[in-house]
């Protein structure tokens, strides 16, 4: 007797093997039977033919450390059929907090209505389990979170004091649970690390089997010699390297793929253990402070504020930004994502060059003004990419899918501004697009980038396959109906053809609605 038998599914195990027709059965929280399970009788049964069933989608590289203190439901994830995600990316995380970087961190969680009440792992796992999740949550830590916390945001090498301690708060977060260590190195403080000094942490990450990810100094004129950097940092300490959004910015670096291609595959014939992840769209999206060169932020956001209020800073500003970007049509590809005042709402969903009209001003004024007024709370979305590359670079074996983004509801309190589509979109968006339209792949090979493959970068066994005695995380979709929703217009839109998602053996979506089920479990390395 099961609990849960789905009967007449087209089962897609998550290897990569060939799909068969097959049962699956499920006691409490684990798979206990695959194959012909025709006699056998359920607490609940799903008849699932017509439809397929695979492992539950595990984003590698979401996002969700706040959001989901917010709103626990994660709706933008399982509404997808991400059962499990990583959070802690691009330099990030949930914790340590300390110093600077505590202060900083406090205004991303005052918009989501949240106070900042921990300052490390262990409370802020805590936490979690008092509000409940609807998926699987892990993370990475933070290299900002370490740097930010000891050094701060001065642009100077952390003395060997500092060093040590960034050293002891990397290990004490690695005994909470951290599966790795995280970079975010167009940001500060990261901007402003050496290669050596993310060298020396990634030596501690190895004691605990841990690995390493990027989102690297250049995804664009320095592309090549960002990967270079990745890659050596990984080799020298001795812990895999996973390679954050794989990409090529601006037109003028499309060429430069292959190149990128053939450092990661020369380290991996190396024995260097190199992947990457990628979201299925040709747009990114972050601050819109990004714009602005390094040296601007030195110093953290008081600092950063007074440069563009200067008349004399902001002529240097002016003249180093339109020397990178001296094109006019520029400024159509950046697309306002969300504003922290009421004053400017109108402004989301614009772009800069929209913007700049409505102010009377050239679009670099526009800019230092815009991030003035806004106290440099503004996330933009950057149309840059080719369609093109992203079908290479989802091709590769060795790129797996994540979705670069926080979980969100279309209700409630992450409803906030117009956040990239990939927010609700990007799993959904694979099968259509990349699997069935496209045919770039196919479903077995989509759904091996969406499970087993980033289930091995994290050292599970037991989840990101179907099998006996792994987890019950599993999604059950129509395959030759299942599409995205979301557009960069009207990003709060849910997927179609998900009809049902099952997180640890409980129905979290069923019949393509929320169960309002809380049954995630925070994963420690």
């Amino acid at each position: 007797m099961f609990d849960i038998l789905i009967k007449n599914a087209r089962i897609v195990d998550g290897t990569g093997s060939p799909s068969f027709e097959g049962s699956i059965g499920i006691k409490g929280e684990k798979i206990s039977a695959v194959g012909d399970l025709s006699e056998s009788q359920a607490g609940a049964v799903i008849d699932a033919k017509g439809l397929a069933v695979s492992p539950g989608f595990i984003d590698i590289h979401a996002h969700s450390e706040f959001t989901l203190l917010a709103d626990p439901r994660g709706e933008g994830k399982v509404m997808q059929g991400v059962t499990t995600e990583v959070s802690g990316n691009c330099g990030l995380s949930a914790g340590p907090l300390y110093g600077d970087y505590f202060e900083r961190r406090k205004g991303d969680l005052q918009e989501l209505g949240l106070d900042l009440s921990w300052h490390d792992l262990d409370e802020y796992f805590d936490l979690i389990e008092t509000v409940g999740t609807s998926l699987n949550f892990a993370t990475l830590i933070g290299h900002g979170n370490l740097r930010g916390s000891v050094v701060g945001y001065g642009n100077r090498k952390p003395t060997e004091k500092e060093m040590e301690k960034m050293r002891s708060l990397l290990r004490d977060s690695m005994k909470a649970g951290g599966f790795g260590l995280s970079s975010g190195l167009i940001y500060p403080p990261g901007v402003y690390s050496e290669t050596e000094e993310l060298i020396e942490l990634a030596k501690v990450v190895k004691e605990f089997g841990g690995f390493y990810t990027s989102h690297m100094r250049s995804e664009g004129d320095r592309l090549l010699e960002a990967i270079s950097e990745a890659i050596r940092i990984g080799e020298e300490s001795g812990i895999p390297v996973q390679i954050s959004h794989l990409k090529t910015g601006g037109e003028r670096n499309w060429h430069k793929l292959e190149g990128a291609f053939e450092l990661i595959e020369a380290a991996r014939e190396r024995g260097i253990d190199v992947t990457a992840d990628r979201y299925p769209y040709t747009a990114s999206s972050t601050d819109l402070d990004a714009i602005l060169p390094s040296w601007a932020y030195e110093g953290g956001v008081d600092a950063e504020l007074k440069r563009l209020s200067d008349p004399e800073t902001r002529e240097k500003l002016k003249r180093e930004i339109l020397t990178q970007h001296p094109k006019d049509d520029y400024w159509e590809t950046v697309m306002v994502a969300a504003v922290d005042t009421e004053k400017n709402r109108g402004f989301e969903g614009k772009t800069m060059a929209e913007v700049a009209r409505e102010m009377k001003k050239e679009p670099c004024d526009a800019l230092f003004d815009f991030l003035l007024e806004e106290k440099l709370r503004i996330s933009a979305i950057y149309f840059s990419m080719s369609e093109e590359n992203l079908r290479k670079v989802l091709r590769k074996e060795y790129v797996m899918v994540g979705s670069d983004s926080s979980a969100r509801a279309i209700n409630g309190p992450t409803r906030l501004g117009k956040p990239h589509p990939r927010t609700f979109g990007s799993f959904p968006r694979v099968l259509s697009k990349f699997v069935r339209e496209e045919k770039v792949l196919t479903l077995e090979e989509a759904v091996r980038k969406m499970t087993s493959l980033p289930a091995q970068r994290l050292g599970l066994e037991d989840r990101g396959v179907i099998k006996n005695g792994a987890f019950a995380d599993l999604v059950i979709f129509n395959p030759d109906r299942v599409h995205d929703t979301a557009s960069y217009i009207e990003p709060y839109a849910y997927p179609m053809g998900i009809r049902h998602v099952i997180v640890n053996g409980t129905f979290v979506v069923k019949d393509g609605a929320h169960s309002g089920a809380m049954p995630g479990m925070i994963l420690k390395k």
